[in-house]
């Protein structure tokens, strides 16, 4: 067999933005240069622009209504179908973690069932968080006073740093299970698990913009997102440069946005249930009982 039979150019994946269901490169053509733990070129990752930002903003915000408006039984279905499909690609994701996070290939492995299981936990709580955040109020007087959780709506994530991949699931997965859409950066160092996972949603039964994933630096499009009049929460996790988690702050402070601090996290451990409970409003509807027949006698 000749030489020139034998060598192959290698195929390198070109990663793209995950926005409004589909993948588009930046708008501004930028891509930045993405290393292994050691050092090593892996790939080139697209540089988002504020205008990439806030086309997600609006795929984002398209989805809402559907996506709070569907049962929670389906959300958990389609975070179902989710886990499914990780597990069939559970070796590319192991191989891209220990390549993002300095691991050994057993230890990714690890961390990557972990990251499923996380998947799975959050898709048996979309049916049930309601039963334990909501429920029926005593009132003294003839009314029924009951109290139910709602989306809050459109939430810009910044994404764990160092947990490219455990971490990222563990932040977006709260999110979506409750009813909210996502706008994800992520993260800026070792964006590939985050990228390669906008595959896994567009071939599962998300509908597209319930999450759109962005790369790039978190300094760059975090204020626009922060300060965005149709961003209705933030979650600073992965804002840990500098003065960036304040800075975000503030501007978010201009519509009232909710804001979940960051804080020393183990992603490893039972996430309980903080995270889907930050994100939630508590509606209170009020309503007279009423007689029913002559003898009084009321429901």
């Amino acid at each position: 067999m000749s030489e020139s039979a034998t060598t192959r150019l290698n195929v390198f994946k070109t990663y793209k933005l995950y926005v409004g269901g589909k993948f588009p490169r930046s708008e501004s053509g930028r891509v930045y240069e993405v290393q292994d733990s050691k050092g090593k070129w892996l790939a080139n990752a697209p540089l988002s622009s504020r205008k990439d930002a806030r086309d997600a903003v609006v795929a984002a915000r398209k989805a809402f209504g559907g996506w709070a408006g569907a049962t929670a039984y389906n959300r958990g279905q389609v975070l179902y179908r989710v886990a499914e499909m990780l597990e069939g690609r559970r070796d590319q994701f192991v191989r891209e973690v220990a390549e993002a996070e300095g691991l050994s290939k057993s230890k990714a492995a690890v961390v990557v069932d972990a990251a499923i299981d996380r998947w799975v936990w959050y898709a048996g709580w979309t049916d049930k968080i309601a039963q334990v955040v909501g429920g029926a109020n005593p009132v003294a007087g003839p009314y029924f006073n009951l109290s139910t959780p709602e989306p809050t709506g459109v939430v810009t994530v910044v994404a764990p740093q160092d947990s490219s991949f455990l971490g990222l699931v563990s932040v977006i997965a709260p999110v979506i299970a409750t009813g909210n859409t996502a706008v994800v950066i992520a993260s800026e160092k070792s964006p590939l698990p985050a990228l390669s996972l906008g595959e896994v949603l567009a071939t599962s039964d998300l509908p597209g913009g319930v999450v759109n994933i962005l790369s790039g630096k978190a300094s760059e499009m975090g204020p626009h997102l922060a300060a965005h009049q149709d961003v209705n929460a933030i979650d600073l996790t992965g804002a840990t440069e500098g003065d960036l988690a304040r800075d975000l702050e503030i501007a978010a402070a201009d519509n009232l946005k909710r804001v979940l601090r960051p804080r020393t996290e183990d992603f490893a451990e039972s996430p309980g249930t903080d995270r889907m409970t930050a994100f939630l409003e508590t509606k209170t509807v009020w309503h007279p009982t009423g007689s029913l027949g002559a003898s009084g006698s009321a429901y």
